[in-house]
């Protein structure tokens, strides 16, 4: 998973950043769309939860930059209690994160045409970014 933002225009419900996580297996793609990047363990906790309780699988590893909003008490406590390995890749390194980078690239891009295209307003790009991940998966 990683986190975008923050964004110059805010969403049509002044959300400012794009959270993009991938699965590895089925590079299937969830967006949640954020006003700060302090919402990211709350968020990230309650869609670990409701995919355990949907997909009836368990998640066993969680791979993120070394960001601030991805390392802290909240998840680690969370992953701990719950037997999730939380791997932690070096912070600016697409690289070593390269799936759900090159998600973010080509959703952002996939937004931008869109937008471009449909001639409509900038603080829709919430919900375009949403069209455009859920024509991917």
């Amino acid at each position: 998973m990683d986190l975008c933002g923050p964004l110059r225009v805010q969403s049509i419900n002044g959300k400012k950043y794009i959270l993009v996580i991938v699965d590895d297996y089925s590079r299937f793609t969830w967006v949640k769309f954020l006003r700060s990047k302090d919402e990211t363990p709350v968020v990230v906790i309650n869609l670990l939860k409701q995919l355990q309780v949907s997909l009836n699988k368990t998640v066993r590893f969680v791979r993120t930059d070394n960001g601030t909003e991805f390392v802290n008490k909240a998840l680690t406590d969370y992953y701990e209690s719950v037997g999730i390995t939380h791997e932690k890749i070096v912070l600016r390194t697409p690289q070593q994160n390269g799936v759900v980078e090159r998600r973010n690239c080509t959703l952002v891009e996939a937004a931008r045409t869109m937008l471009i295209f449909s001639k409509a307003l900038l603080f829709l790009w919430a919900e375009v970014v949403a069209t455009a991940c859920y024509t991917q998966n």
